[in-house]
């Protein structure tokens, strides 16, 4: 296991800032997006329900993080996130997700090697210019003169934003939370049905 893929202990935890308090509801604007399969993804034209997890970075072999990254709250985490991910694929796909996708301002080469490296089941699609982020304002911040996105998990129904998780932290259970509360969802419409029944 890299360093990457271990979460430092005491991470400071992110706040809600209200930064994503516009975002359910919204329908998204048509910008494609390259993906690391060699698509251009659509957001907007998708058919089911999609969960796009959005991240600042991940760390790059080789190549320090920017100073002070642990510091920053819900900066540090990436990889592992991505990682849980990958590793509830299956379970994901069980509850109805048609897709998954990360989505960062990282160019889709350095994706690419996160891709092929954690040996991820799904896209990444990069936002390197921003087009998408800025045209729904997602929440972000700056780093070492780099505008990153902040850890936020949309779902996507239908070319709409359905529910959004903000502030995500601990990022490694950002998959579980997006799991637990589905299920959570289709028991209480099980029980509702059966209410109605009796």
């Amino acid at each position: 296991m890299t360093s990457y893929e271990m979460l430092p202990d005491n991470l400071p935890v992110p706040e809600d800032d209200g930064a994503a308090s516009h975002l359910p509801g919204l329908e998204l604007p048509i910008i494609p997006l390259p993906a690391t399969d060699g698509r251009q993804v659509d957001l907007s034209a998708l058919s089911g329900r999609a969960v796009v997890y959005v991240y600042p970075r991940t760390g790059v072999p080789g190549e320090p993080l920017p100073e002070g990254w642990d510091a920053i709250p819900g900066a540090r985490g990436c990889t592992p996130q991505a990682c849980g991910f990958r590793d509830a694929f299956t379970a994901l796909k069980d509850i109805g997700f048609a897709h998954v996708f990360g989505l960062s301002v990282q160019e889709t080469a350095v994706q690419k090697e996160v891709v092929d490296r954690l040996g991820l089941p799904f896209p990444l699609l990069s936002d390197a210019g921003r087009a998408f982020a800025s045209a729904i304002d997602l929440p972000s911040f700056t780093v070492e003169g780099k505008v990153l996105l902040k850890r936020i998990t949309l779902i996507v129904d239908e070319g709409a934003i359905s529910h959004v998780f903000y502030p995500v932290f601990p990022p490694d259970g950002s998959a579980r939370q997006v799991i637990a509360h589905f299920q959570a969802l289709a028991a209480a419409a099980e029980t509702d049905g059966e209410d109605e029944d009796r």
